[in-house]
């Protein structure tokens, strides 16, 4: 494989798994080497501003960690959608070229077909059937008095403990000596 050369790349085109879908559904297509940014800015006007109900996500190989990650920013920022995800296997083919071909034929191309991992899900603003496999409810609303997504606690799954000037036991703490010698009292020796 050291003299080929990877030269084309084709996805085969699948429907997308669920029902029942607005012919107008906007489908974000999640490649390796999209930016989030840019994803979430389209995803998001759309959702926003142009009042979509329902937007799909997919994507396929190594772009399905970043497809995830934009529906989870989603999800967080406009809160309430209901959510079905679907994994399956898409087949990807790839076209390698020799890069040293026999000096009396003609150039040789090799076609491999790939199975990779491939995942589509549906984010609704609207209910979707709790029964079907995949289907997650929109997460809780934050009620009055707790931390909200603007705090500085954002994403700890428990609250930081109150601020205190003793964090460490007394006899662990160290005592630094303002003399120009350095004489101070070391960690073992304090015994408050």
């Amino acid at each position: 494989m050291e003299n080929f050369r990877k030269v084309r790349t084709s996805e085969e085109e699948m429907p997308l798994p669920f029902t029942d879908l607005p012919p107008d559904v906007v489908e974000m297509k999640v490649k390796e080497g999209s930016k989030i940014r840019n994803l979430m800015n389209f995803a998001m006007a759309q959702m926003e501003l142009k009042g979509r109900r329902q937007i799909v996500f997919s994507g396929c190989g190594r772009a399905v960690t970043k497809t995830i990650t934009c529906v989870e920013i989603m999800k967080r920022k406009l809160g309430g959608l209901h959510q079905v995800t679907k994994v399956r296997y898409k087949t990807v083919l790839e076209v390698w070229e020799n890069q040293d071909p026999p000096p009396d034929g003609p150039t040789q191309n090799l076609t491999v077909h790939k199975n990779v991992p491939s995942i589509c899900i549906l984010l609704s603003r609207d209910p979707l059937d709790p029964n079907q496999m995949g289907y997650q409810p929109p997460e809780p609303r934050h009620e009055a008095g707790e931390d909200t997504a603007g705090s500085s606690t954002k994403g700890l799954k428990r609250p930081l403990p109150p601020p205190c000037e003793e964090l460490l036991p007394k006899k662990l703490q160290v005592q630094v000596s303002d003399s120009p010698r350095g004489t101070g009292t070391t960690a073992g020796q304090l015994d408050h």
